[in-house]
């Protein structure tokens, strides 16, 4: 099965976003759609797979909200599942900043379409921000680009409080995965004094998606929050894996380093593992690999810690349901008249 990969954001005013987190629940387990959706009062945020029908129908019922009928989203293709299920939750922002004025759905910078993108940045006198976290950039950005060595995009605003005085950058251009970041960072640096501010329209996705590679100012891959890890241009997969001690996405140089143990530590981290976090790692390896002898797929840790949690509970309740039964009996036996 071709799986269809849906990447999707839009900032609205949502008065009810509980009750949608409910809807969308509901229609996408009945689509049999998977991945994540998060849905704020400000907007909704999230990158969904499933077959072409699932998808478009799921699409069909977010441009019905109100306030949702512009939603755009990028598309991409995989033939596994980029992702084993389905979150669906509600959140104070869509994407975390934590600076309560921005406002995207009021003011955000220019769009840029990807066509155009090569020609303003190689200008002089325009700053070109990468706005994603350090990880990501390690694997891939724009020629040029300036990473901000954030950990999370919450640094965003005091990193440009630092280092980016409008006085003296006029003149800025940011971009991040897909765009929604830079939603809310051009909002951000016009609410701060920024005469011009720039950001690639539908982000690297679609820049690597339009862009040829010979045309291209990108170098690298671009790291996506899925199963694929990684994505090149024409957003086929790419050559990075996760280590699964630490979470860094390695390139295969990386995997071909001495400290590397398949499913259990990376140069980042061999050396900080705990013995216990190894020892549970190795475990998880090897139950995949039991798993895949008996043609199964591996649902990971969290599946298989949420599936026992869930025997657990199927357990109690018969257990509790044995012990009614015979308290039931001991009763009725009581009560019987003695002969």
């Amino acid at each position: 099965m071709s799986f269809v990969v849906a990447a999707l954001y839009h900032f609205a005013d949502l008065p009810d976003p509980a009750g949608l987190v409910v809807d969308l629940q509901a229609r996408c387990q009945a689509a049999q759609v998977q991945g994540t959706l998060l849905v704020a009062s400000e907007g909704v945020n999230g990158t969904i797979a499933g077959s072409r029908e699932s998808i478009d129908a799921t699409l069909h019922y977010l441009r019905s909200v109100p306030g949702l009928e512009q939603l755009e989203h990028k598309e991409s293709f995989c033939d596994t599942a980029p992702f084993l299920r389905l979150k669906v939750k509600q959140r104070a922002e869509i994407v975390t900043m934590g600076v309560d004025t921005v406002r995207p759905a009021d003011r955000v910078g220019t769009y840029v379409e990807p066509e155009d993108w090569n020609e303003l940045i190689a200008q002089d006198d325009v700053v070109l921000i990468d706005t994603r976290n350090d990880f990501e950039v390690r694997v891939g950005s724009f020629e040029g680009a300036i990473n901000p060595n954030t950990v999370s995009f919450s640094e965003f605003p005091a990193y440009v409080a630092s280092n980016l005085p409008p006085s003296k950058h006029k003149r800025v251009a940011m971009f991040c995965t897909g765009g929604i970041r830079c939603e809310k960072a051009s909002s951000h640096l016009l609410d701060q004094g920024y005469e011009e501010v720039y950001h690639l329209k539908g982000g690297i996705l679609r820049y690597l998606e339009k862009i040829p590679a010979a045309h291209s100012k990108w170098r690298g891959e671009c790291f996506v929050f899925d199963r694929r890890v990684s994505v090149v241009h024409g957003l086929g997969v790419g050559s990075y894996e996760l280590c699964h001690g630490c979470q860094s996405p390695l390139s295969p140089e990386q995997r071909a380093h001495p400290l590397f143990v398949q499913g259990v530590a990376c140069e980042y981290c061999a050396e900080t593992l705990s013995s216990e976090r190894r020892k549970a790692l190795e475990m998880r390896l090897q139950q995949i690999h039991l798993a895949s002898e008996r043609g199964e797929d591996h649902l990971g840790v969290d599946e298989e810690e949420l599936r026992r949690r869930r025997q657990v509970k199927e357990q109690a309740k018969e257990q509790l349901k044995e012990q009614a039964r015979r308290d039931r009996l001991a009763r009725d036996s009581r009560s019987e008249p003695s002969v």
